[in-house]
């Protein structure tokens, strides 16, 4: 018989709730859950498809290893699979040392409750350097500008677009990312409500994209130059008066009289020629975002993957902040996590600030940023010999081959090496290198939580899925997978058994650290907690919310059973100001001048102010969102591929007839760092000199057994970035403002 569940979708940052309608095991039906606390009903593409998703034929359900000599695959039971992994990975580490393995983690890692608490335990167990994520082809600028100015990579100021009167949105498209680093349900919705309550949006990108469409304004930028016209809005500020942070962060406040000569040489003049935006327009807009009774700034992937996206990122705040509008209702404000974090235990006001580099890598020397090295630099550990040579990989639901720069360079790379892992769905373009494939159980059989990204929602709710069904005899859970194969680089063996073990070893540390400091848990004997904790045996990434829960800022009233009993959710309120308790810097205040950032400006970002967009003979790519995709997810659901090509390579008119280049006809576009042909798409939402082919494609891979997205396979733009060109701030990978050279086939 049909029944109805409630179940967080785990498929984008919104985070929206579904009404899923099953038979057994077996999505009939998703929908929008009307009555969630936060979503409101409202569904994307990807979230209906989730029936699609679950019933893919191409979906591993059982382990599988590789005949290394044949190239072929059999199914195993878990046990097998374990005692494979357990008799080949640990002489390797005897042999090589525990810098040899490489821990990469997908975006997908974000959106599971089980990578997201036990990857930090196979990180420790691991004990390598060679920690990689899709962090750094993405969103770490954010992180580390967020870092150096509030002291805490997660204290990511969000727009309070509800209720602001002007956004000023660069380098995103939430009509097709539902938001990003911006959890917002029904994003395009509160866009709209924003200007039917007479308020202004104003989008600044290369392309006009659906979110630049339905703004008040869209102005064209040159990739790669958005930090040259925030810091002509600056200039402005300071030029004309009206930097005023206000009364409320003035007194937390530090480095605004070098902020202000830092600033001096970029004039809205000064940036016209390598933005392409006319000087008046810098100069309106810095005075529109003053004017209004409230205004926010929100900079995305478009500002993250360039080579100045820490930069970039940090200048968005610094727009936020002069103009008064950081940590008020209207502005950006902070979240505050049902679950806690680091910005909101202890004292707060001050803590240890951030600082990367602890450990650098062992060919290039590129410096670790919050324990992670650049992904790009991964071929380059496998490559070069000597001593650390990584020969061992294990990836948790990532796809690198296909999302990381160069990809040819590392998909060849991880061919060579002598051991790997994949926690996977599929035999991918980069799972297909592995030895062994673990797959995760079904979506409806575990429970989930979004630890990461309540962090970053717009208002202050949580949610917890429970499982919808029970295990099958041939299913193992993830968190399981994550924890058993920490017990065998450990040394521990392959035993399920142990996983209990180390499960209730982590937990009680955490206990511990909970009943010896401040806090609703202070001085309880451990035992009991633990007790209170593991209701009717219960075990896994549960027990780990449920602490946090409980020792976070909202006190008893929120426990795993209590949001269980909640399908619909727990609304907690809207933001509101958390200065100066958010910060954790060592000085206790924002810290606008930290050295990196005024260095990058000074000797790099200055040298820009002598380039002139109109003069350049190079194209330059960018890349673009789909609402049906995310990244190279969901490219095997047919319902969600099927239509019009979306993987063209998109052309202004003027470039393709400079070009000669016709519609619909094959191109070739040519980097540094490799080629690839692809249709050609002339559209005038494109500015000209600029050229943009979508992220995560490219699934023409032999090997692969993905049959749908083989049918869709688009190119790898990805193959067009070069690995050595990064953010030095950060190590994220330069995917957008790629110098290309086009030309008919």
């Amino acid at each position: 018989m049909a029944r109805t569940v409630f179940r967080i979708c785990p498929l984008c940052e919104a985070t929206c709730n579904l009404e899923l309608r099953i038979e057994g095991r077996k999505i009939e039906l998703a929908r929008g859950d009307r009555d969630d606390v936060f979503s409101r009903g409202f569904i994307c593409p990807k979230g209906s498809a989730l029936g699609h998703l679950e019933s893919d034929p191409d979906r591993i359900v059982s382990p599988r290893i590789r005949d290394r000599k044949t190239n072929t695959w059999r199914d195993v039971d878990y046990d097998e699979a374990f005692a494979y992994i357990d008799a080949h990975l640990p002489p390797l580490l005897e042999a090589n040392g525990r810098d040899s393995v490489a821990v990469y983690m997908g975006n997908p890692s974000a959106h599971n409750i089980g990578p997201q608490v036990y990857n930090k335990v196979l990180i420790r167990a691991v004990k390598t350097r060679n920690i990689f994520s899709a962090s750094t082809v993405d969103q770490m600028p954010r992180q580390v500008a967020s870092g150096y100015l509030f002291g805490s990579g997660l204290s990511v100021p969000i727009a309070d677009i509800d209720h602001t009167d002007y956004l000023l949105i660069l380098g995103a498209n939430p009509f097709a990312s539902n938001g990003s680093l911006m959890t917002a349900p029904d994003f395009p919705g509160r866009l709209r409500a924003l200007r039917a309550r007479g308020g202004k949006f104003v989008v600044i990108d290369p392309r006009r994209t659906k979110t630049a469409e339905e703004a008040n304004e869209w102005i064209p930028i040159a990739p790669g130059t958005d930090a040259l016209f925030l810091l002509a809005i600056a200039n402005v500020l300071f030029a004309y008066g009206l930097a005023d942070p206000g009364v409320h962060v003035m007194g937390f406040l530090s480095g605004l009289d070098e902020i202000r000569e830092l600033v001096a040489p970029f004039t809205p003049e000064a940036v016209s020629g390598p933005c392409g935006i006319e000087a008046e327009v810098t100069r309106r807009i810095a005075q529109e975002i003053s004017a209004a009774p409230s205004a926010a700034v929100y900079g995305r992937i478009g500002t993250t993957t360039t080579e100045f996206g820490t930069t970039t990122s940090w200048a968005v705040d610094l727009i936020n902040i002069l103009t008064g509008n950081l940590d008020r209702r209207g502005g950006a404000m902070f979240n505050l996590p049902a679950v806690g974090g680091g910005n909101s235990s202890g004292a707060g006001g001050k803590g240890r600030g951030f600082k990367s580099g602890r450990r650098t890598s062992r060919v290039k020397g590129h410096k670790e940023v919050f324990g992670e090295m650049p992904a790009a630099t991964l071929p380059d550990e496998i490559e070069a010999q000597g001593e650390g040579q990584v020969r061992v990989a294990i990836t948790v639901s990532g796809n690198p081959v296909v999302s990381n720069p160069n990809s040819q360079r590392l998909d060849k790379a991880l061919a060579s090496l002598d051991f790997m892992v994949s926690l996977d769905i599929y035999c991918n373009e980069t799972t297909r290198h592995a030895d062994v494939i673990i797959p995760p159980e079904s979506l409806l059989a575990r429970g989930h939580y979004d630890l990461a990204l309540r962090s970053l929602a717009i208002r202050n709710v949580a949610h917890y899925s429970p499982p919808a069904v029970g295990l099958e005899p041939n299913e193992y859970p993830e968190w399981r997978s994550i924890v058993r194969l920490a017990a065998i680089v450990s040394g521990l063996g392959h035993s399920d058994d142990v996983v209990d073990q180390l499960d209730d070893m982590v937990l009680r540390d955490l206990v511990n650290s909970a009943v010896g400091r401040e806090g609703r848990l202070a001085g309880r004997d451990v035992d009991s907690v633990m007790a209170e904790l593991s209701p009717n045996g219960r075990r896994g990434p549960e027990r780990f919310i449920d602490l946090m829960l409980r020792t976070g800022p909202y006190g008893d009233q929120l426990t795993i059973d209590k949001l269980a009993s909640e399908p619909h959710g727990v609304d907690l309120g809207p933001l509101e100001p958390r200065l100066p308790g958010v910060l954790r810097t060592a000085s206790g205040t924002i810290e606008l001048a930290a050295e990196p950032i005024v260095a990058d400006v000074k000797d790099r970002l200055s040298k820009l102010l002598d380039a002139d967009a109109s003069a350049a003979t190079e194209m330059k790519l960018i890349g673009r969102r789909d609402l049906r995709s995310n990244n190279s997810w969901m490219h095997n659901i047919r319902v969600l591929v099927k239509g019009k090509p979306r993987c063209t390579l998109q052309v202004n008119p003027a470039d393709a007839t400079r070009l000669g280049l016709g519609d619909g006809k094959i191109a070739k576009v040519q980097s540094a760092a490799g080629s690839v042909e692809i249709a050609v798409e002339i559209t005038d939402t494109i500015m000209s000199g600029v050229v943009s082919i979508p992220h995560g494609w490219g699934h023409d891979v032999e090997g692969t057994e993905m049959s749908v997205a083989r049918d869709f396979a688009g190119v790898n733009s990805n193959i067009l970035a070069r690995s050595d060109l990064l953010d030095p701030l950060s190590g994220t990978s330069v995917l957008n403002g790629i110098p290309v050279e086009v030309a008919p086939v």
